[in-house]
């Protein structure tokens, strides 16, 4: 049970780091497991073998603990950066392809139908968000249980707002509610999110360039300022 909930966590973060290979969760396992002996043995062969650092027994006992550290953590580190790095790319071309999926719905087409044309339209601006909507298309074809298969797009993404976009399409699905006008109204409230987003990072930005200013900029306008005035001041003492 604890390998399978361990597989099964394996499983959705490389789904939301785009890796959908069949080998991937093996693979993933294997190498959490291996690399803390691998890492862990090389630096101490380098350090207690080949004695390549002059290090104390301290030294040498913490180099092969980070070692092994850095082995145990580093598939999850290098996934999570993948995941959030793709989530970033999604996020923002997320209310493009709602605008996009209003535009299909009032056009005439169902679900399934809208999310592969939007998918296709979205391909060049964001491939990712695209084999997403293209995978939800067909789950929801061929799963008896189509809120499963939104909340399987939810699941894979990790994105909040992904969130709010599958209540949205179970409660149209469910309850048969207009789909193009709940649709409308969460691209809005996404774009204006998002421009938030922008108006709080330009607010961070004066105490962001602070410190720079302060150890880099200064300094140097203290030199330019100061130091001709001390240059003399030496030059009329040692003339004394």
């Amino acid at each position: 049970m604890l390998g399978g909930d361990k597989a099964r966590q394996a499983q959705i973060k490389l789904n939301q780091a785009g890796v959908r290979s069949r080998d991937a969760v093996p693979v993933f396992l294997f190498l959490k497991l291996a690399l803390p002996f691998i890492l862990g043995g090389l630096v101490a062969v380098l350090t207690y073998g080949l004695g390549l650092w002059d290090l104390s027994a301290n030294g040498k006992l913490m180099a092969s603990t980070g070692g092994v550290l850095v082995g145990f953590m580093g598939p999850d580190i290098y996934v999570k950066n993948i995941a959030d790095k793709r989530r970033h790319k999604m996020s923002r071309a997320l209310p493009d392809a709602l605008d996009l999926l209003v535009i299909c719905t009032e056009a005439g087409l169902n679900l399934d139908s809208a999310l592969v044309r939007v998918a296709r339209e979205i391909g060049a601006n964001s491939r990712d968000l695209a084999d997403e909507l293209e995978l939800t298309a067909v789950e929801l074809g061929f799963l008896a249980d189509r809120r499963q298969a939104l909340q399987n797009l939810e699941v894979r993404t990790g994105i909040r707002a992904v969130g709010a976009l599958v209540s949205t399409l179970a409660q149209a699905e469910r309850y048969g509610t207009p789909l193009a006008q709940s649709l409308r109204v969460l691209a809005r409230e996404m774009r204006d999110e998002r421009l938030m987003k922008a108006e709080e990072k330009a607010a961070r930005l004066p105490a962001t360039l602070t410190v720079p200013m302060v150890v880099f900029i200064l300094p140097s306008l203290f030199i330019v300022l100061i130091g001709p005035g001390v240059l003399r001041t030496i030059d009329a003492l040692s003339a004394l």
